[in-house]
């Protein structure tokens, strides 16, 4: 059993993300694995850093209001984010959490003296990305997908050297079929419970 964190995040509670959320908990629950999720939109999450925020930046530990994310996150084995792409990244509302709660003292250290980061979330071993994006693979590969590259290369810095990512992303929502969109579900659903 795997101690797994899953971070939702979209303002509409039917959307087909939400549909996401539920298959990848499905498949988790399946698995039998202990489960935490976070709703940043229905928790109200501010995803703004304060001014007093980023002149301490390097200072450990976050705010006393953030401190459950922290907890939770340094608690996971396993993340499992949940979000669409949204002009090639990240949502502002997961990009504010990723700024406020992946900070010095719960994501990472600098040791005194040294110009490089430590890793500290070194218990985390997978990170599952579950995506949607309106355009084509293309259309994304062309623009460089730069959420991708925030997961597999920032985030997974923050971890294990084991760290494996997985992305498992749907293309041309915009345009998908009901077939379309219901065979992502089911994928969905299998790839979590395999994890």
């Amino acid at each position: 059993m795997t101690r797994v964190l899953v971070v939702h995040c979209h303002p509409d509670r039917d959307s087909f993300v939400a549909a996401c959320r539920d298959r990848a908990l499905a498949g988790l629950s399946t698995a039998g694995h202990e489960v935490r999720v976070t709703d940043l939109y229905a928790d109200g999450f501010d995803p703004a850093m304060s001014a007093e925020e980023r002149l301490a930046h390097k200072e450990p530990g976050v705010a006393q209001e953030l401190q459950r994310y922290a907890d939770d996150l340094q608690w996971a084995q396993a993340l499992v984010l949940v979000y669409p792409t949204w002009w090639s990244g990240q949502p502002a509302m997961l990009k504010g959490w990723i700024d406020r709660v992946w900070v010095a003292g719960v994501a990472w250290e600098l040791p005194p003296g040294k110009n490089v980061i430590r890793p500290l979330l070194t218990h985390l071993r997978r990170i599952v990305v579950v995506t949607t994006h309106g355009s084509s693979k293309l259309i994304n590969a062309l623009e460089g997908e730069s959420g991708k590259r925030t997961v597999t290369r920032s985030l997974r810095a923050m971890c294990s050297k084991r760290t494996r990512t997985t992305w498992c992303a749907v293309y041309g929502l915009d345009t998908a079929s009901a077939e379309d969109r219901d065979r992502f579900l089911e994928r969905v659903e299998r790839r979590l419970a395999r994890l």
